[in-house]
């Protein structure tokens, strides 16, 4: 008997203490609300997520972070157009966390007409380096290129592509990479903008982190990053040295995370449409 009781205690603070744990997915909406049609093609502002993990997102959703609109739409992992929840990733399901996908849509709503509904795609894989969206490798069991080909598609079928975020790097941040970014950022948006078929589509890009202790070769992709864009009119560069990782010297923390999206939209509404 004393040792059932032992093992039901010894049971019940093992559980309490899992309970503590941080979990990025604890406030997760489990509620998947599928939309049968989109209404008014041409008022739906698609937008592409691309990169790796800091865009496919590790923070910690809050309950804040579950409270959908009705126009701010995403999709499953089935393709599906559905009522937005964090996380929009889906790819990962085991590293999944708070992107900034929602945070940029609510703050777009904000300044756009009543009308627009926007649609916000999920493509970004962790660890993913340029070289493999470049080479279209498979990543993470996701062919990385063709998935944003099939997730373009979706988009164009369902709206207007008006964008790419794009937040990658932190994967290419070594002495043997770094060199090479510049031309290979350049050489990606150019296969973006020709699938989306738009020459002068605006593409915004996120700075990596000021916090790695990485951070030399990190800063250096930033570089490789405003060089880039100071030979592109229609690339825009999101300032992210202020923001704060999550303890782990590698990712945006939720309110980074939340900041990174006001400030893709704050770009995105710079822009003349």
């Amino acid at each position: 008997m004393k040792f059932i009781v032992f093992l039901v205690i010894s049971i019940l603070l093992i559980s309490c203490k899992q309970s503590k744990k941080t979990h990025r997915t604890q406030s997760l909406l489990v509620a998947e609300v599928i939309m049968n049609t989109v209404e008014k093609k041409k008022n739906t502002w698609v937008f592409i997520m691309a990169g790796q993990s800091n865009m496919a997102g590790r923070g910690l959703i809050e309950p804040q972070d579950t409270i959908p609109s009705q126009r701010i739409l995403s999709i499953n992992n089935n393709g599906q157009i559905i009522i937005a929840k964090e996380p929009l990733h889906f790819y990962e399901p085991s590293r999944t966390g708070l992107d900034c996908g929602l945070a940029f849509g609510k703050s777009l709503l904000k300044d756009i007409p009543d009308s627009i509904t926007i649609l916000v795609i999920p493509t970004a894989v962790g660890g993913s380096s340029i070289s493999q969206w470049l080479g279209d490798s498979t990543y993470r069991n996701v062919q990385l290129f063709s998935n944003f080909i099939e997730k373009v598609n979706i988009g164009k079928k369902n709206g207007v592509v008006k964008g790419i975020l794009w937040h990658q790097g932190e994967s290419d941040a070594n002495e043997n990479n770094v060199s090479l970014y510049k031309v290979r950022l350049q050489k990606l948006i150019e296969k973006f903008r020709e699938v989306v078929g738009i020459n002068n589509l605006p593409v915004l890009i996120g700075e990596l982190g000021s916090y790695s202790e990485n951070n030399n070769y990190w800063s250096l992709i930033n570089e490789q990053i405003e060089s880039y864009a100071s030979t592109d009119n229609n690339v825009y560069v999101i300032k992210t040295n202020d923001l704060k990782d999550q303890g782990d010297k590698v990712h945006f923390n939720s309110i980074g995370q939340r900041l990174l999206g006001q400030r893709f939209a704050k770009a995105f509404l710079g822009i003349k449409h």
